[in-house]
């Protein structure tokens, strides 16, 4: 009996005939999954997946021909709203970050269980990320031992003014900014003008005020 749901359509790309013919039979039980194509290199992988443009592309990393990243990059460059699935063996960090900077949407081991591997196929094709178990671990730990980026003090001004303002926000004068950036003094208040001019201040004391405010020279 039919569920009346479009079908979610798989393309398989895996060298490996037997676990291949397990994942056909797997998705050929499912009733709203259909394999439309196979690949058994990353070549082909790119061709059929840029032919038929499944739902979702089910990918192994270790192919002839061209690896699963590589194959992941082109398909990503040519389709970008292609969703690949790595399914693999392989649960390194280097693995798994090289694929999700290629672009796959979803990491998964070969060992997963059936269900698993279903539910993964359908939160893909519904534009969702998943990821197994102990791939998830670490992604969800390289996540949290990342800081964000602190926004950048000033963006307007360049390294040079950048370094005299941090000295002028350290109370030197020019002659000693001068000094200490082995340049003549005329070019330190040249460069304090523009700065004066890029931070909208009026004078020395409205600049330091500002610096300090941004944490520069303390």
């Amino acid at each position: 009996m039919s569920s009346g749901l479009e079908p979610i359509r798989v393309l398989l790309v895996e060298d490996h005939p037997l676990y291949r013919k397990g994942l056909r039979v797997l998705l050929g039980e499912v009733e709203d999954f259909v394999v439309v194509g196979e690949a058994v290199d990353g070549r082909r992988a790119v061709d059929l997946a840029l032919e038929l443009q499944p739902d979702v592309v089910l990918m192994d990393l270790q192919l002839p021909q061209q690896s699963g990243i590589e194959a992941i990059r082109a398909i990503l460059a040519a389709w970008p709203d292609a969703r690949v699935l790595v399914v693999t063996l392989f649960q390194d960090d280097d693995s798994v970050f090289a694929a999700l900077r290629a672009g796959a949407r979803g990491y998964i081991l070969k060992d997963t269980d059936e269900d698993d591997m279903v539910r993964a196929i359908r939160a893909i094709a519904a534009g969702e990320s998943l990821f197994s178990g102990p791939v998830a671990s670490r992604v969800l730990a390289l996540f949290q031992n990342m800081r964000p980026a602190a926004p950048a003090v000033f963006p307007t001004l360049t390294v040079r003014e950048r370094d005299i303002l941090v000295l002028l926000a350290q109370g030197r004068s020019n002659a000693m900014i001068a000094q200490e950036l082995s340049v003549s003094v005329k070019t330190v208040a040249n460069n304090v003008s523009i700065i004066f001019d890029k931070m909208q201040v009026a004078d020395r004391a409205q600049a330091i005020v500002r610096a300090r405010e941004a944490g520069l020279g303390t």
